[in-house]
Parts: structure tokens; C-alpha cells; sequence
């Protein structure tokens, strides 16, 4: 329990924050982040212990550490592959995932309505408000905002392989892929019924959304118990433009291209292993795939109030939020660059 700062922890309660930061995470610079979250939680008398990542599975070792530890809360600093493996090692335990978002997508803080500033994400942790959340498993591997198979399964493999990361590059490697790529038939198996199809993507949703604000289960929950499967079928490009606005309106559910429906479990069956993504790190998988949502086995801390999602109108303040962060960063870095060391002193 997050505690004032002239107040003593509750007995039982640790006072402890393990801040993990992956510093390759996204486009942005971390210097400054570890300073500023003991700065911020030390005002509420918790101590915040410091790690950084150098390796694939760094962050699910520590996590897993802390929850070992007693720790309060782990704050995952990075994007949705460093979220996915700091919450790996909290399933199942008391201690709960903070999430400070710093990577290029950002899928799981957008759709708990954390903010993209550091700082007030920070706030978010402060409040204390922790839920329990349902993950989803394939094959075993869990996943906490998606899984997909197909065109952006094919866009995450070619995205890894580029140097720059951002929106932008997301962009053109979409663009590339799609040039080239090719539908294949999948076999889906949920609720009893049996539907096979060819298919442009699948994807399989805790949360609603990739990242970036495309939406691709816009009504999806982390709390009911179910997972949102999205299958969108081979098309036109035409077709496939418009559901690709479609995804960024929140009117996905409504294109004729898509079928979505909720379900506990499902199988899906395709011809061979091959590409897949969870939570938006390429991985290869099998030919069969096993899926099940994990319910209420990781405690997240979550803003205490959220609106519900409306088409166009969220996605449009979602936007226009973005757009005012971004914009007051290059502001700062702007008046930041000319000013002396002094007179940054003053200014803080």
C-alpha cells in the first residue's frame, strides 16, 4: 500500500519498487527516468531498487526476483516486449506491474489509459489503484495485449529486422510486406463451432489494441474472462485499406471484412509452424495453436478511472493527446538546448 510521505508502511506491507528499464526500448532517451521515479515514489516512502536489461528474458529474472523478494510493485520502463516479460514474472504473486511506456507501440499502457508521459504515469502508480488481470497463453507462451498470425505477424518479422524504430518505420514495413504477402487458410476451433477461412490476419486480444492507437478489438476487457479474436478475411486493396482506417476509428467490429466473436479457449490449425507475434515480438510457432485466457493471474496498476471506448471519439482524443505531448517535448528540448547549465538550474 502506497503510503504519505510522513506515514509508516502498514506492517506486512513492503516499501519496496523494483524499477526495471529496457534501454534500447522504442525512440527516446532514458537518462533522467531512474532519478525521476525515486524522486516521485520516495515522496510516498517507497525505496525503488534500479535495474537495466541487456538481454531477451533480463527483465522476467528480475521481475520474478522481486515477486520472490515480497516487493510492492515492479515498474516495467519500455515497450510492450519488455512489459510482456516484466509480467511474466509476476503471474500468480501479490506484487503488481507498473507500467511506464517508452517504446515505439505501446499497446497495453494505451489500452489502460496510462499516459505516455513518464510523469504522469508515474501518477498512475501513485494512486494505487490495482486490478487483476486476465492474460492469454499460446501454447503456453502468455501474452497480455495480442497475438497474431498472418499479415501482422509477417509485418512484426520484417519490422525486427530494421534498424530504426518508430511509427515510421512500422509504416514502411507494412507497405513492404504487403507488396508480397499471401493469405493463407487457417482452422479455427471455439464456443464448439468450427470455422475455416482464408485469412488476411487473426488476431487473438486481451487488450484492444496493437499499439499506436489501431484498434483492433476495440471493446476488448483484461477482466472478463475472455479473449477477443479478430479474424479479417482476404480482400481487395481496396478492402484492405479501408478496414486499415477502420482499425484507427474503432469501427473495426462493423467492416464486412471482419469477423470478431469472444471465447475462453480456441485452437487454431494452419497448414505448417511458421511466423506469429505476441504482445508485438516476432516469434515462430507450431502448426497447432493452443489458446487460453488466464484470468485475474496479474495485478496491474491501472488508472482509477476510464472512459468507455467510442468509435471515432476516443481514437480522435487519443490523438490529440499524442499530438500535445509530443509537441511539448520538442518545446522542452528546444529550450533546453539553449540554455546553460545554470540557468537550467534556475529553471528547475
Amino acid at each position: 500500500m502506497m503510503q504519505s510521505k510522513d506515514t509508516a508502511a502498514a506492517p506486512g506491507v513492503s516499501n519496496r519498487l523494483m524499477l526495471i528499464i529496457n534501454p534500447i526500448s522504442g525512440t527516446g532517451n532514458k537518462k533522467g527516468i531512474a532519478d525521476m521515479v525515486r524522486e516521485r515514489m520516495g515522496a510516498l516512502s517507497m525505496e525503488v531498487d534500479v535495474r537495466t536489461t541487456g538481454a531477451r528474458g533480463d527483465a522476467t529474472r528480475l521481475a520474478r526476483e522481486a515477486a520472490e523478494g515480497g516487493y510492492y510493485g515492479v515498474l516495467a520502463c519500455g515497450g510492450d516486449g519488455t512489459v510482456n516479460e516484466t509480467a511474466r514474472g509476476l503471474l500468480g504473486s501479490a506484487t503488481a506491474l507498473g507500467i511506464l511506456p517508452a517504446g515505439s507501440g505501446n499497446g497495453l499502457a494505451r489500452h489502460l489509459g496510462i499516459p505516455m508521459d513518464i510523469a504522469l504515469a508515474l501518477d498512475v502508480v501513485a494512486s494505487d489503484n490495482v486490478v487483476s488481470s486476465d492474460f492469454g497463453s499460446v501454447n503456453g507462451n502468455p501474452f497480455f495485449c495480442t497475438f497474431g498470425l498472418g499479415f501482422d505477424a509477417a509485418v512484426t518479422h520484417r519490422f525486427a529486422r530494421r534498424k530504426r524504430r518508430g511509427l515510421l518505420s512500422y509504416a514502411a514495413a507494412s507497405i513492404s510486406e504487403y507488396i508480397q504477402f499471401r493469405p493463407q487458410v487457417y482452422t479455427v476451433s471455439a464456443n464448439g463451432k468450427i470455422l475455416t477461412e482464408k485469412a488476411f490476419l487473426i488476431a487473438v486480444c486481451n487488450a484492444s489494441q496493437y499499439g499506436n492507437n489501431a484498434y483492433i478489438a476495440p471493446h476488448a476487457s483484461i477482466t472478463d474472462g475472455l479473449l477477443d479474436i479478430t479474424i479479417v478475411h482476404s480482400g481487395t486493396p481496396i478492402d484492405t485499406a479501408v478496414m486499415g482506417m477502420d482499425i484507427f476509428t474503432g469501427y473495426i467490429n462493423k467492416n464486412t471484412m471482419v469477423h470478431s466473436f469472444r471465447a475462453p479457449a480456441a485452437v487454431i490449425y494452419r497448414s505448417s509452424a511458421g511466423e506469429a507475434h505476441i504482445d508485438g515480438e516476432p516469434i515462430v510457432l507450431d502448426s497447432i495453436l493452443d489458446i487460453k485466457c488466464r484470468r485475474g493471474q496479474l495485478k496491474i496498476f491501472t488508472p482509477d478511472n476510464r472512459a468507455d471506448f467510442r468509435p471515432i471519439i476516443t481514437p480522435v482524443k487519443e490523438m490529440l493527446r499524442d499530438a500535445r505531448l509530443g509537441l511539448h517535448h520538442l518545446f522542452s528540448r528546444h529550450i533546453l538546448a539553449h540554455l546553460s547549465p545554470d540557468d537550467e538550474a534556475d529553471l528547475f
